[in-house]
């Protein structure tokens, strides 16, 4: 077995590729500068900007699952949970097993995710 060399440093030092993106590509993809981002305030499909109503509606018994929650996207929704709570909330999402958005929660909107199986009822308005 014969030794053979891997090439290194040279005299002119190590060896490197040339700056710049490699020949036939642009420049990258470009990113958006910093910003809010998602959430109140941002832009796109953001959460609320206003706070919800100032009432509690009534509970009113309906099937819990993506099709039934998916008609409150983008809607003030009052929601009540296995556990007790109940609250405003502002569906941006609605997955297979769950749902998301932002809760009303001492006088603000905070992103919040739940599953499904912890929805009691909900109504959105």
């Amino acid at each position: 077995m014969a030794f053979v060399p891997l090439p290194g440093p040279g005299p002119s030092g190590p060896l490197m590729p040339p700056p710049g993106p490699p020949p036939g590509l642009g420049p990258g993809p470009s990113f958006p500068p910093p910003g809010p981002g998602p959430g109140p305030g941002g832009g796109g499909h953001q959460g609320p900007t206003a706070p919800p109503p100032p009432f509690v509606p009534q509970m009113s018994p309906l099937a819990v699952d993506p099709g039934a929650i998916s008609r409150c996207l983008f809607r003030n929704t009052y929601v009540w949970l296995r556990n007790g709570d109940s609250f405003w909330f502002f569906p941006t999402f609605v997955g297979r097993t769950s749902v998301s958005g932002f809760r009303f929660f001492r006088g603000r909107w905070m992103f919040f995710g739940v599953d499904l199986r912890q929805i009691v009822s909900f109504t959105c308005f």
